[in-house]
């Protein structure tokens, strides 16, 4: 592929950062699960959350169905949302189960564009809760446009920070190789640049 702006300035941030670490997550379900908890608050609260589902033993899609729902709020509390999360967990995890997800692996024919369009069919899953879950539980090259994303976006002039979201999903991809890994990789490293540059706002 032809090197272009969008593909340099990917190239840019991995010399200026190296690898990032990003989204530590012990099996698919546990992304998908932190997409859905890290909706308006921090990933600190998120943790406490997830810390609490593991003590319990509800972090596969198969407990969260079982499990009381008033269990499950409890121990997703610091989250924020708590009641509301609890639904939406259930309910991504029952869809999770019942039709697309066999041993953390997507069921053989379903393609990606299906998995999305069933995900954004879900009660409180949006584009970017959904391109979460394909891209860093499933490997899927979906491309995450989030606050962080637009702000990049602005800041190096590279579209209007105000497209609508599908538009600019499909600019960054158009833009760049299909490759998963590297739609990690430069999502994680815009979150990175952006709160590395409001630091140094915050310090000055």
């Amino acid at each position: 592929m032809k090197m272009n702006r969008v593909f340099q300035l990917y190239k840019d941030l991995l010399e200026k950062y190296g690898q990032p670490q990003w989204w530590p997550a012990e099996s698919p379900f546990e992304v998908a699960a932190g997409a859905i908890l890290t909706q308006n608050t921090n990933w600190k609260n998120v943790e406490k959350a997830i810390t609490k589902l593991k003590g319990l033993g509800l972090m596969t899609a198969e407990s969260i169905v079982a499990v009381d729902t008033k269990i499950l709020e409890t121990a997703i509390r610091s989250s924020g949302y708590f009641r509301q999360k609890a639904e939406r967990l259930k309910i991504l995890s029952r869809f999770l189960m019942d039709k697309y997800l066999e041993d953390g692996v997507l069921t053989e024919g379903l393609s990606p564009n299906q998995l999305r369009a069933g995900l954004l069919a879900l009660k409180g899953v949006g584009p970017e809760t959904a391109d979460c879950i394909l891209l860093y539980a499933f490997d899927l090259p979906f491309f995450v446009i989030d606050a962080y994303t637009r702000r990049f976006v602005k800041k190096h002039s590279l579209c209007a920070p105000d497209l609508k979201y599908e538009k600019m999903r499909k600019f960054f991809e158009i833009n760049l190789p299909k490759d998963a890994r590297i739609y990690n990789q430069y999502h994680a490293l815009i979150i990175i640049d952006g709160k590395a540059e409001q630091a140094r706002t915050y310090d000055s």
